[in-house]
């Protein structure tokens, strides 16, 4: 692999760029929100900040169906072994299942220990108020025909992460199944698009504290910081919880990668940064992958257990949805018994394997769930307009839970090497590197 020193140093400066994007688009929105003259200006203004994350996003979803897709047909293919790629899935899956079984159940405690919607001073919306969340379809059955691509191109067009990840095993088994020349060929080609792809990624990522900027710039023209005083308690208790599932998340990360968790912790602030101030999963999954190769994790280990982490692996959406819930019934008055409320942590988990690719997932799964139990969908309504700093925390959880749960799977098969020295070629994360084969 070809040496890059100083681009460890880049990344450095990127990340402090985008934390210093994020720092003056707190002031720049303040600034605004103080300057409107009302609601409607706020929104007039705040449209325009939105130009820059709208771009950044929109470059982002760009990259990501081709680096997906060329990812993981390149794994598949080099690895040879149908084998192989169901053993990391069932591994990667049984670490899916329990690490969401424990994030609702962190935010059904802290909800029930904080009480969060107790005594709430503001007005309640009427019960029977309307949130236009579309919540229709919600259900296994069209989860399971959800996940099988009706059209390939359909699923690269809408960055359908799960569907265009079984298209490509089926793509990379057939490679891989076929003997002589035109296989190697297309194996060939794919594998040198993924490098290519990269550096894509690395121009794209240099525009990410315009992004970061417009976005939260544009959060705080709309709401204010006042709304942060307002909903004190709230935030300050979701994001308590969210660190606690860190915590968590880390200590199972230190059980088996021992030290080593806390180097990863390091590499990946970066794409939390990201996640974090643009609230978009997707605007991180480029650089996480470069970040795990840095780690040492086997590049097709990356390629097929980041992309199922993404629909399968929400640690903080999941905190998110039992906290939603039950702060609603206590905002209410409606009391849940522990039956209950188990019951209503099952029913989530499996609800929110049902809304790959829908914008805001986690308020379409707890409204959808919310009627089930007695709960009025209006509380959303409390929420929705502090949802994008809850949005910035629970994504940001996403991140830490994917890069862990990839790496302890990578552990597991034996395909975690040695790290990356600081000043490697984070350009190259999708070069072949020793014990990658």
């Amino acid at each position: 692999m070809g040496a890059g020193a100083g681009s460890g140093s880049k990344g450095s400066r990127l990340a402090t760029w985008i934390f210093i994007a994020a720092v003056a688009g707190v002031f720049a929105g303040w600034a605004a929100n103080a300057w409107a003259p009302d609601a409607a200006a706020a929104a007039s203004l705040a449209g325009y900040f939105s130009i820059l994350s709208d771009v950044f996003l929109r470059l982002i979803k760009m990259i990501i169906a081709p680096l997906v897709f060329a990812t993981v047909v390149a794994g598949i293919a080099g690895m040879g072994d149908s084998k192989a790629v169901g053993r990391i899935g069932g591994k990667a899956l049984a670490w899916f299942i329990t690490a969401s079984l424990v994030s609702l159940l962190l935010g059904m405690l802290f909800a029930n220990w904080l009480q969060p919607g107790a005594n709430l001073a503001l007005p309640l919306p009427d019960k029977d108020a309307a949130t236009n969340l579309k919540t229709g379809g919600l259900n296994l059955r069209e989860f399971i025909a959800h996940v099988f691509p009706a059209s390939f191109f359909q699923a690269m067009a809408t960055n359908e992460i799960l569907q265009i990840l079984v298209f490509s095993c089926f793509f990379g088994f057939a490679i891989a199944s076929l003997p002589g020349s035109p296989a190697k060929t297309v194996t060939a080609f794919i594998t040198e698009l993924v490098p290519v792809m990269l550096k894509v990624t690395d121009f794209v990522m240099w525009f990410a504290p315009a992004g970061v900027f417009g976005a939260v710039a544009a959060a705080i023209t709309v709401q204010g910081l006042g709304v942060l005083a307002t909903y004190g308690k709230f935030l300050g208790s979701f994001y308590g919880a969210l660190l606690v599932l860190w915590a968590l998340l880390i200590g199972a990360g230190f059980v088996f990668l021992g030290p080593r968790v806390f180097r990863l912790m390091g590499l990946v602030k970066e794409p939390l940064l990201v996640a974090f101030t643009t609230a978009s999963s997707e605007a991180a999954y480029p650089k996480l992958m470069e970040k795990l190769h840095r780690f040492g994790v086997n590049d097709r280990v990356t390629s097929f257990v980041l992309p199922l982490g993404y629909s399968f692996n929400l640690d903080g959406s999941m905190l998110y949805q039992a906290f939603a819930a039950l702060f609603i019934a206590q905002a209410y008055g409606i009391e849940m018994s522990l039956g209950q409320q188990l019951t209503l942590l099952l029913v989530m988990m499996v609800s929110s394997k049902g809304v790959a690719g829908v914008p805001r997932a986690s308020l379409v799964v707890v409204a959808a769930v919310l009627p089930t139990f007695g709960l009025p969908e209006a509380g959303l309504l409390l929420i929705m307009g502090i949802d994008q700093f809850l949005d910035m925390g629970r994504t940001a959880t996403n991140v830490i839970g994917n890069s862990i749960a990839t790496s302890v799977v990578a552990k597991w098969e034996g395909q975690l090497g040695e790290p990356l020295p600081d000043d490697g070629d984070t350009a190259g994360a999708g070069a072949a590197r020793p014990g990658a084969a």
